[in-house]
């Protein structure tokens, strides 16, 4: 199999990258799934992965382009191409989980509303489901919601006609006792 498939991107176009042929063949069951760069994301990734494997699935794998992929110095010389490595290794994640899951999938990062995107990319696949992650309702996330202004998860719970699956962050790595 050769490498993944990018279209080019112009000013405030979406980024498609193909994984697998037939990512994006009609009748195929297909799961729609929300991407950050994060361990939760990447914990809804693996999941949605596993799930679509399981199923015979395609993967359809959307991230909002948003302020947190810019470095925090606009002034930088170097800001624009920080903000692509860091967009390029988003990418490469993706890329590396749907690979090894060995399922068909699509990768989309563009601007916009991501409980908007997610709903409309569902309705184009016709997707049995979206997975997001979901941080839960701690009270550091009850205040990183109110800064900044959103939580996809609840939007898409309103939003969508189809079911959701949120996923909970991965249960933390327990060493043994006695374990060096």
């Amino acid at each position: 199999m050769g490498s993944p498939r990018e279209s080019e991107p112009g000013e405030g176009q979406t980024v498609r990258l193909d994984g697998q042929p037939g990512a994006s063949g009609q009748g195929q069951v297909s799961i729609v799934a929300g991407y950050a760069h994060d361990e939760v994301a990447d914990h809804a990734l693996i999941t949605a992965a596993d799930l679509a494997a399981r199923l015979g699935a395609a993967v359809h794998t959307v991230h909002t382009i948003d302020l947190i992929d810019y470095p925090v110095d606009p002034d930088s010389s170097t800001w624009e191409d920080d903000a692509r490595a860091t967009l390029a290794e988003e990418r490469d994640r993706v890329d590396t989980v749907l690979t090894a899951a060995g399922v068909p999938w699509t990768y989309y990062a563009t601007q916009g509303n991501p409980v908007a995107l997610l709903c409309r990319l569902a309705a184009e696949h016709n997707a049995l489901c979206s997975v997001v992650g979901t941080h839960g309702e701690t009270p550091g996330e009850r205040l990183t919601r109110l800064l900044r202004g959103r939580s996809v998860s609840h939007g898409l719970l309103r939003a969508s006609d189809r079911p959701v699956l949120l996923v909970p962050p991965a249960p933390p790595t327990r060493v043994p006792r006695g374990a060096n």
